[in-house]
């Protein structure tokens, strides 16, 4: 659904916009989004509140903006990573890394998603639906490969990738309590190894040994290269 704009410079509808929607995440995060008023988000932003209606109608256009920001970011970073990955197992376990970092970085969007897609007009709503449906797809083809490739036991695809999205969602639903007691990085590890025990088969767990020896192998090999690196050159 486009938005209409008062300039054909896409270049320059793309660099404010972004500036809108960091400055109203941060606004309505704070205000909650009935109660912010357009100035503030233009005072946030940098600009004035007549520069603001030159990229969008109205402010329904600025959350609708600031949700799409979080799929947008799903369908730019998760094939991404996948780009030279090609083990069905290693590609679930990173396309879920990048999903859940993703989200990591739009703790507030999210939260925000969450409160207030309802105040949105249902034709906005269904395209974010599909568009949640299409960056959810990139999870489920991932899960089926590996159930193909006998690595997972057959689930419902969908109700499972469900899931994982969730597991996402929840760093920056109770990022309030998380951000205390542990890291993203681990957040996101032990909720990947909580699925896949308990999806692996017998073969999976096969491949999955071999992929972890490999992976430590490699990992020694490079910290003896780093330590050589850094040991002091002899003087003659």
């Amino acid at each position: 659904m486009e938005i209409v704009s008062q300039t054909d410079d896409a270049e320059l509808i793309e660099r404010r916009r972004a500036q809108l929607i960091a400055a109203a995440t941060q606004c309505f995060a704070t205000n909650g989004y009935h109660r912010t008023t357009i100035k503030e988000i233009a005072d946030v932003a940098g600009f004035s509140p007549g520069l603001v209606y030159t990229y969008v109608k109205e402010k329904e256009d600025v959350l609708f903006l600031v949700i799409v920001s979080i799929l947008e970011s799903y369908a730019r970073e998760v094939p991404r990573t996948l780009q030279r990955v090609t083990d069905p197992l290693e590609r679930f376990r990173a396309a879920v890394d990048a999903y859940c970092h993703a989200a990591g970085r739009h703790v507030d969007a999210i939260a925000l998603s969450y409160r207030e897609t309802k105040s949105l007009s249902s034709d906005r709503q269904k395209v974010l639906m599909n568009l949640e449906l299409n960056s959810n797809k990139m999870i489920s083809d991932c899960l089926n490969a590996c159930v193909e490739a006998g690595y997972f036991r057959p689930v419902n695809l969908d109700l499972m990738t469900y899931r994982i999205v969730l597991l996402a969602h929840g760093w920056a639903l109770k990022h309030w309590h998380f951000k205390r007691t542990t890291t993203l990085e681990e957040y996101v590890r032990e909720g990947l190894d909580l699925f896949q025990h308990g999806l692996l088969t017998e073969k999976g767990w096969q491949h999955w040994r071999l992929l972890s020896g490999a992976q430590r192998t490699a990992m020694r090999r490079e910290t003896k290269i780093r330590g050589t690196r850094r040991r002091p050159t002899k003087g003659r």
